[in-house]
């Protein structure tokens, strides 16, 4: 199989899946509204806290600066999509991280707007509130999709499984990754 060099820490990993089973019991298995959904939704709005601050205080792959999107970086990764050539990279591409960086956003954006609607009186029952609230879950859930989906066509340009690494913590290791 080849050797793996150890990518996501136990941090990174909880987060993301916290975040995901989050999202979706909030989406389609909770009452908007309810007990449930508001709990889950402080506990996603700390989880995005905590994620933000990681990003500057924990290890390389987990640092902003390790994969924030430049014009440059954006433009090598389009061009390599664009003509189909593998762009191999330890930790977030430049598009995975425009998409990770929008759907941390939409979850600030939910978690204000949720916030506003259940605790501030003023706002509750206000009906641009819970239409942003609705218009932002649903740009999430696009995002998500969109997540999965490069995920997956990644996995098969690169011929290796980028969701088991996210369980696992380690990638394969390359002698011609870009870092």
């Amino acid at each position: 199989m080849g050797s793996t060099v150890k990518l996501w820490d136990p941090l990174v990993r909880l987060f993301h899946w916290s975040i995901a089973g989050i999202f979706v019991a909030n989406y389609w298995l909770n009452e908007e509204g309810d007990d449930w959904h508001q709990w889950l939704g402080y506990t996603a709005a700390s989880l995005i806290g905590v994620r933000l601050l990681w990003g500057f205080i924990g290890p390389r792959p987990a640092r902003w600066a390790d994969f924030f999107p430049t014009p440059a970086k954006l433009k090598a990764h389009l061009c390599a999509l664009v003509k189909r050539r593998d762009y191999h990279r330890m930790g977030h591409t430049p598009l995975g991280a425009v998409v990770m960086i929008l759907m941390m956003l939409g979850f600030i954006g939910l978690a204000v707007t949720g916030y506003m609607m259940a605790e501030i009186d003023r706002y509750w029952g206000v009906q641009w509130v819970e239409d942003i609230h609705g218009y932002i879950a649903n740009t999430l859930l696009a995002l998500v999709i969109l997540h999965i989906a490069a995920a997956l066509y990644e996995s098969l340009q690169l011929k290796e499984n980028l969701p088991l690494s996210m369980i696992t913590g380690k990638r394969k290791d390359r002698d011609k990754s870009k870092t």
